[in-house]
């Protein structure tokens, strides 16, 4: 009987480190964050680290040239936008520490919560050994009354020892994997301050390159008898665009139609392409804001936005243009059929690309003062009949004519 119950013993503590060991496993979560992936955003910083050093040693070389200053211009668009690359590559690192910080947190109370139960099983074995005094192993085998008896007696404290080590070994290695965990888990605070830190500083980096771009354009528009290549340029430029922008859209309603497809080209129908309703230039003659910008505006200006705000698909169509343009910046040309087309520019980034159907209201991307710009507005281009109109006063109802509601600067 005693020997029943001394095998029982050692196979009831194996049963249950063998649950302990189970329940630990069942009490892991499944990995959110991993550090492969924090490894592979501070791979891609380093890469935006080593394009941004290039980009910088390109502007110092065409610093001073007055005949490069579009390209100039465009190298400073480029570094604002990788900076703004950088920026969001700091924010993914900080989410993702929060994450592995979170998650090792979890994982570092669990284990040490397996340790005090494993440290529990522990000092009942002993507790159960002393209360029978059987502390000691040799004093079990010394017992033995025949050579059968002693093997019976081997075999049963075979076992007893077998499950002693296992909880002795389990209670190290949770003791080890908790050691790592609050080791792994000031490494990632540390890590994630120290990218907390980077998101400050891009930031201010940022701010300055659009400075420093706002700066470069303002100068062309000060010194324009210095500059009236550049303008006229750029005057061009904005010509050219529009007639490409009308040819590839009369292409696109002509393969449209000879593939039986509906196309729409109805006057009309628009809806403010941003949220703001703050007039800063209306399309046509107007003096030069501040010295600076077109006297003979091409398109309306909508200002009281920031490198941030939405911009929308004013009518349902097809992008046909999406690029970067000297005057324009970022830009997107939608196609709402044969010379109707709508334009966005002075975009920070475009959302959308060449040969998308939009609907109305979709997001094209986002404002900002890419190209020839001094500050976040929204420039926006209407066609119709392969002209430009003002939607401010044009059509059935020219008093009030397609976007209506509006504030003028200087008005408020």
């Amino acid at each position: 009987m005693k020997k029943r119950t001394f095998r029982r013993l050692g196979r009831v503590l194996l049963a249950l480190t063998m649950a302990v060991c189970l329940t630990a496993a069942e009490l892991t979560p499944a990995l959110a964050v991993t550090q492969a992936e924090i490894d592979k955003l501070k791979n891609e910083a380093s890469e935006l680290k080593s394009q941004k050093k290039n980009l910088q040693k390109q502007l110092d070389g065409l610093a001073g040239d007055k005949a490069a200053v579009l390209d100039r211009r465009k190298k400073l668009d480029d570094q604002i936008e990788t900076t703004g690359a950088q920026i969001r590559n700091a924010e993914a690192q900080i989410t993702a520490y929060e994450g592995l910080i979170a998650q090792t947190e979890a994982e570092l109370a669990d284990a040490e919560q397996r340790e005090a139960e494993q440290y529990e099983l522990f000092c009942k074995r002993v507790r159960a050994m002393e209360k029978r005094g059987t502390v000691s192993y040799w004093s079990v085998l010394f017992k033995a009354d025949s050579f059968t008896d002693l093997l019976t007696r081997m075999d049963a404290v075979n076992e007893v020892m077998d499950a002693d080590q296992k909880v002795i070994d389990d209670l190290k290695a949770l003791q080890e994997e908790i050691t790592q965990k609050k080791a792994s888990l000031e490494t990632s605070k540390a890590e994630e301050e120290s990218a907390k830190a980077e998101l400050v500083s891009k930031k201010k980096e940022l701010d300055q390159q659009r400075q420093e771009a706002i700066a470069l354009v303002k100068e062309i528009e000060a010194n324009e008898k210095e500059y009236q290549s550049t303008i006229n340029a750029l005057a061009q430029e904005e010509e050219n665009i529009l007639a490409e922008a009308l040819r590839l859209s009369k292409k696109l309603a002509e393969e449209q139609a000879a593939q039986g497809k509906p196309v729409h080209s109805n006057p009309g129908g628009y809806i403010w392409p941003v949220d703001s309703r703050y007039i800063t230039s209306t399309m046509g003659g107007r003096s030069s804001p501040g010295g600076v910008g077109s006297t003979n505006h091409k398109g309306t200006d909508i200002g009281r936005v920031g490198y941030t705000s939405k911009i929308y698909a004013a009518k349902a169509g097809t992008v046909i243009v999406s690029q970067y343009s000297n005057s324009y910046g970022h830009y997107v040309v939608v196609s709402h059929g044969a010379g109707n087309t709508t334009l966005y520019a002075h975009m920070s980034s475009r959302k959308v690309s060449v040969g998308q159907y939009v609907n109305q209201g979709d997001v094209l991307g986002i404002t900002g003062s890419t190209g020839h710009s001094t500050g976040p507005h929204l420039h926006f281009e209407v066609t119709e009949n392969g002209v430009r109109v003002n939607p401010l006063n044009h059509g059935a109802n020219p008093k009030k004519g397609y976007l209506t509601g509006y504030t003028l600067s200087g008005s408020a």
